[in-house]
């Protein structure tokens, strides 16, 4: 190879930049103007749904898909202009999406659970929920996740699909929620004394509603000892608070009344021995 191969493969090289550049210019202009006008519009959209008080679970499925869509179309016209024709674009974009539905099935299984999730709303953002063996605060739902923050810190991510076909135990949906604490007093004990020592107990804590009342019930009597019900209702978001103080303050005041929690007990008698008829 001589050197006016060189000279050749050069100028075969500047005539095909120079035939392309402007065509390649235009498709790196339109991508990042394409970029530019996604981030404005996503900012639009954020404030429009500020403004229109959207609740968050679904600010951020719609911000989600719209980021999808957006950039799905960029692509399209990108590649419309470094001249990949229309209808050959179609087909294209059309088998691939067959390609990547049949990949990804479980996705789409996942996008069709957060509408569900939307549309059904079992739960927001910011409830409280026990689903799939977890509880926790519902921190994001977007396209194809929901997003759990644990009371120890923890963040599950689990895919909408699942969520959707579970069983959720939403524990903040209603305004009110019942704090139960069951005791064990003795046999010994007069109930209508450990009624009104109970409900004096829960009544004190300003944090329970007054409707419903709260409620003391016998529950039981067994072998060593009677079942006590003693029921009260508070706000959902301040359920556990709630349950800790009530707990605290009833056993503060069987302490008081020198009421104690029965412990099983088995006497044991022996028998005196026998004498022996030859001592």
């Amino acid at each position: 190879m001589g050197e006016q191969f060189f000279i050749d493969v050069k100028d075969k090289l500047l005539e095909f930049l120079w035939s392309i550049g402007p065509t390649l210019l235009k498709a790196v202009v339109a991508l990042f103007l394409g970029v530019f006008i996604i981030r404005v519009l996503k900012r639009i959209l954020r404030k429009f749904m500020r403004k229109t008080q959207t609740e968050l679970s679904l600010k951020t499925f719609v911000e989600s898909l719209t980021t999808f869509v957006l950039y799905g179309l960029l692509f399209a016209t990108v590649g419309i202009i470094l001249g990949i024709e229309t209808t050959s674009f179609i087909a294209m974009f059309g088998g691939a999406a067959i390609a990547v539905g049949l990949a990804l099935q479980g996705s789409l299984a996942n996008f069709a659970g957060g509408v569900l999730i939307l549309v059904f709303k079992p739960f927001r953002v910011g409830d409280l929920i026990h689903v799939n063996q977890t509880l926790g605060t519902v921190e994001k739902v977007d396209i194809l996740y929901t997003r759990i923050k644990t009371f120890d810190g923890r963040m599950i991510t689990m895919p909408n699909g699942n969520v959707a076909n579970s069983d959720v135990d939403n524990r903040t949906m209603n305004d009110a929620r019942r704090v139960d604490l069951f005791l064990s007093v003795s046999l010994d004990e007069d109930v209508d004394r450990i009624k009104v020592i109970l409900l004096e107990a829960m009544k004190k804590d300003p944090d329970v509603l007054k409707d419903p009342v709260p409620d003391v019930w016998l529950d039981g009597i067994e072998e060593y000892n009677m079942k006590i019900t003693a029921r009260s209702w508070g706000k959902s978001a301040e359920y556990w608070p709630l349950y800790w103080k009530q707990l605290e303050n009833v056993k503060k005041a069987l302490d008081d009344h020198g009421i104690k929690i029965p412990v099983p007990k088995r006497e044991i008698s022996y028998a005196s021995p026998a004498e022996d008829p030859k001592t």
